[in-house]
């Protein structure tokens, strides 16, 4: 059903369909994290989720998503989000970010994670970090908010935590944010990663959403490159990004593209994950 927004909300058993997709996404990141390694190409690592999609009997959300030719996005070092699998073979202290996507049934999940190669700058480290640690706060954030402007206050929040303990600052991506999933891999409401005046939607269960900060070591200013897909940071920046897909239930929040439903990172925020039956 729609609301007055336009927001798609969903069942409990749109929610299971969901979970299913989102569990294929897991399994993808399980292998890719298996598989990342310095000599690598990006290429290979595609070819690692397209085996892992084909398994399932899912398919990929991005390939041919306007007309996108791969089956992830992977995007390293300065490349904030979007980049496009390849013959780039990955090197000592990479920065790789992953993002990936199934459909099962119709039904979407999308999630994202950064690793560092070693040997890993301890900037680097800290950068992935921090991006993991706002990802969590923000969905930890809807299991106890009122309305969806508790992910922006929550990754701002992150940032500026880290800068008081590690006296590093970081700077958050404003141009790409999070977003409704569900029957379609991007749908309203736009989730975003900042603070502004505006409260937001009032969260509610059947509400899916795609929470996604990504976080740069330097400006967050960015720009498109050539290829039409792949964004990179303006100052050449390193930069970082976390995804989950979270379902609002009755109880509070289940993340569906965790193994574990988040119920580890959100036990060590004090959040009990409300996963349906």
């Amino acid at each position: 059903m729609f609301g007055r927004e336009r927001v798609e909300y969903k069942t409990a058993d749109q929610i299971r369909a969901m979970r299913r997709a989102g569990l294929v996404v897991a399994d993808i990141h399980a292998a890719l994290r298996a598989a990342v390694a310095v000599g690598v190409t990006t290429a290979d690592l595609d070819g690692v989720a397209a085996e892992v999609l084909r398994r399932a009997g899912a398919r990929s959300n991005f390939l041919g998503y306007h007309g996108y030719p791969a089956h992830v996005c992977i995007s390293v070092n300065d490349e904030v989000v979007h980049g496009i699998p390849g013959a780039r073979t990955l090197a000592p202290g990479d920065v790789v970010s992953f993002d990936c996507g199934a459909v099962v049934d119709g039904w979407h999940g999308d999630a994202a994670f950064t690793v560092v190669l070693d040997p890993a700058d301890p900037g680097d480290q800290l950068l992935a970090q921090v991006t993991e640690e706002a990802l969590w706060d923000a969905v930890a954030a809807l299991a106890t908010g009122e309305r969806l402007g508790v992910v922006g206050d929550a990754v701002e929040e992150a940032v500026e935590r880290c800068e008081r303990e590690h006296g590093v600052r970081h700077a958050i991506v404003e141009e790409y944010v999070g977003h409704g999933i569900g029957t379609a891999m991007h749908q309203p409401p736009d989730v975003l990663n900042y603070r502004t005046g505006e409260r937001g939607l009032k969260l509610r269960p059947g509400l899916c959403l795609a929470v996604e900060p990504m976080i740069t070591r330097g400006e967050r200013h960015t720009r498109v490159l050539a290829d039409e897909w792949t964004v990179v940071t303006t100052d050449g920046s390193r930069a970082a990004h976390a995804e989950h897909t979270v379902a609002l239930t009755d109880g509070g929040v289940w993340v569906l593209t965790a193994a574990d439903g988040g119920e580890e990172q959100l036990a060590n925020r004090g959040v009990r994950v409300a996963p349906l039956p």
